[in-house]
Order: C-alpha cells, then sequence, then structure tokens
C-alpha cells in the first residue's frame, strides 16, 4: 500500500556498511520502520543521512506492506528545514536525548494524530526560540497525556504526589515524592513553552527529570533510561 505522510525521525541505526534502519513515527500510521538500502554509497549520501538526524520531521512515500517487516521509502524530503536545532549545541543535546526518551516510550503502530501534531508544533517552537531550558521537561510531561498516564489533578491540593497510582494523596508512602518535589512537580504541571524558563533552578531541574525518567518507567514496560542523559546534564549544568 503506497503512503504519503510526514514522519518524525526517532532513531537511525547503521545496518552493515552502507544501509540503515530508520525508525519514524509517521503521522497517518503511528510508528513505522524502514530499511533504507546504500544510504551511504553514492554522491548524495550525505544529504541523504540527513534526512534521518534525530527529530527531523520528513515528508514521505513509502510502500507500506503491514506485514511487521522492514518499510521501504520512496520518496523523501524534508517537512521542514531547521534553523538553529542542528547548529545549537543545547538544542541539538536536547533532541537526541528526547529522540531517545521517544524511541522507547512510543510502541503501536497506529495512528495518534494529536501526538504527531503536538510533537511537530513542539519541535517548530524549538527551532524558533533561543529560551529553553525547560523544553524537555515540558515536552516529557505533556506526552503522558497522550501515552495514557498523565497525572491525575483531581485533588492537586493534597501535599504528595503517588508516582505508582498517579494522583496526589494526603499522605506519604514508598511510592510518592517528598512534599518538596511534588511542589515542584505541581509547577511543572502549569508550565508552558513559552513560560519564564527561570522559574526552576538548575538543581530542580535535575529533581524533575530524574522524576520524569522514574515516572516513565514506573508507567512503560521496557522503557530505557536515555544513553544521552549524562550529556543532556552536563549542557545544563
Amino acid at each position: 500500500m503506497l503512503v504519503k505522510t510526514k514522519a518524525i525521525v526517532l532513531s537511525s541505526l547503521k545496518f552493515q556498511e552502507k544501509s540503515l534502519i530508520v525508525k519514524c513515527f509517521t503521522q497517518s500510521d503511528g510508528l513505522k520502520s524502514y530499511f533504507v538500502q546504500s544510504a551511504y554509497s553514492n554522491k548524495k549520501a550525505n544529504q541523504k543521512i540527513a534526512y534521518f538526524q534525530p527529530l527531523t520531521i520528513i515528508e514521505i512515500e513509502a510502500n507500506h506492506k503491514n506485514k511487521g517487516t522492514l518499510e521501504h521509502f520512496k520518496e523523501i524530503r524534508l517537512a521542514h528545514s531547521y534553523y538553529t536545532i542542528n547548529t545549537d549545541i543545547v538544542k541539538s543535546t536536547i533532541v537526541i536525548f528526547l529522540s531517545e526518551i521517544l524511541h522507547h516510550a512510543i510502541k503501536e503502530e497506529e495512528k495518534n494524530q494529536n501526538l504527531f501534531s503536538f510533537l511537530e508544533t513542539a519541535l517548530l517552537w524549538l527551532d524558533t526560540h533561543d529560551e529553553m531550558t525547560n523544553f524537555h521537561l515540558i515536552l516529557m510531561m505533556e506526552v503522558t497525556k497522550y501515552l495514557g498516564f498523565y497525572p491525575d489533578v483531581t485533588e492537586i491540593d493534597f501535599p504528595f504526589f503517588d508516582t505508582k497510582e498517579g494522583y496526589f494523596t494526603p499522605f506519604q508512602s514508598v511510592n510518592s515524592l517528598t512534599e518538596h518535589e511534588t511542589h515542584l512537580f505541581k509547577k511543572l504541571l502549569d508550565l508552558k513553552f513559552d513560560a519564564d524558563q527561570k522559574v526552576f533552578a538548575g538543581i530542580e531541574r535535575q529533581i524533575l527529570l530524574k522524576i520524569l525518567l522514574d515516572f516513565y518507567t514506573l508507567h512503560l514496560d521496557g522503557f530505557k533510561k536515555p544513553k544521552s542523559l549524562e550529556v543532556l546534564k552536563e549542557v545544563f549544568s
């Protein structure tokens, strides 16, 4: 079945000497993996490899056989050319980190138009704004809405958040955040991309990042903490 769709590149893995296996989150069909033969073997190799950098947004034509095997591209072009993400060290580090998060978090081979639209809008926002120190935290929190484990805020005035149950509680338990951690967590819940980026100190961002990674690990089977985590910490230290 020939499909034309936008896709967000989650990962690319070199296969043998010249080929790639590319994992994408597509607008039309959710998660898909593609085999790119001879990606490194012609004069346009550098241009072709550029399509498959982390969280690049592409437009593709592809044959989707939907048999659980690797699919194949027919045509590829950039849907959006980033202006700053690929040249700004902080932004590119954020994008590498988030591509790993999404690679391990998105599992379903089914359409999720709302998640795709959110990610596309968020990435374009990142590309055109300079104040983005909380971007990765906000995105990780917002993505939980689309993956089914966004915190229940019905009793948000309670002083503790139970990470396993996903709601606020008046009593501290083995699975709940401390009162201070819960306070930071509540502030993050209210935060938007264009909000004041200085709302958290550096150490508070580190605390929140750990909370979010643990939260993902609790609620997503097989979730792995990104290899780029230490690089991200170094950039924001």
